[in-house]
């Protein structure tokens, strides 16, 4: 059973590298889906202001082109996710949005990333049957952000170069904007 000690942080090399094409969506496939759903759930049954909504595969130090996405964001009952399995973005369109984004490999830290507002991606689902979506606002962000792992791009590349963007969670669950210093650039997200 996978747990929430079994998700990497920065600066593990797993998260920078490109995650392989899953061939074949067998019963390795569908034991790698349950096991990385089990570990964001443990990751958010110790969290108090935060729900885990996306998981790429890499994230459990497995480098294969697999992401789930949680059904229901504003719901922690539904622990039922949608599997996209060599997912692509084939259409980004509309305008780009900045906000929020923090990421389980990454503790504490959360920025404002620009994002396409809609996109369209296909993918395979765990029967092997390609299928395509389009996604708009939230759920569109979420699918990028995953997207990005498993090219072994994080958020922070996005936004490195703005002293602004980033953030931390207090204990209260609100946000507060970082100081951006030498330190904490070199040390913590890079």
């Amino acid at each position: 059973m996978a747990k929430q000690d079994d998700i990497i942080f920065l600066p593990n090399d797993s998260l920078r590298k490109r995650s392989q094409r899953v061939r074949v969506v067998d019963d390795e496939i569908t034991s790698l889906v349950d096991d990385m759903a089990e570990a964001l759930l443990d990751w958010e049954a110790h969290r108090k202001h935060e729900v885990g909504v996306a998981l790429a595969a890499v994230q459990i130090d497995s480098l294969k082109r697999v992401v789930i996405v949680r059904n229901n964001f504003d719901d922690k009952n539904d622990r039922t996710f949608v599997t996209f399995i060599n997912p692509q973005v084939v259409r980004a369109e509309g305008p780009v949005v900045e906000d929020f984004e923090g990421c389980l490999s990454i503790k504490n830290i959360y920025g404002k990333v620009p994002r396409h507002n809609k996109i369209k991606v296909k993918a395979l689902d765990l029967e092997g049957n390609e299928f395509r979506v389009i996604l708009e606002g939230f759920a569109a962000r979420i699918l990028q952000h995953e997207i990005d792992h498993t090219n072994g791009v994080v958020f922070i590349d996005h936004i490195k170069d703005d002293p602004k963007a980033f953030y931390a969670l207090k204990d209260n669950g609100e946000l507060e904007e970082l100081s951006y210093d030498t330190e904490i650039k070199n040390s913590i997200l890079w």
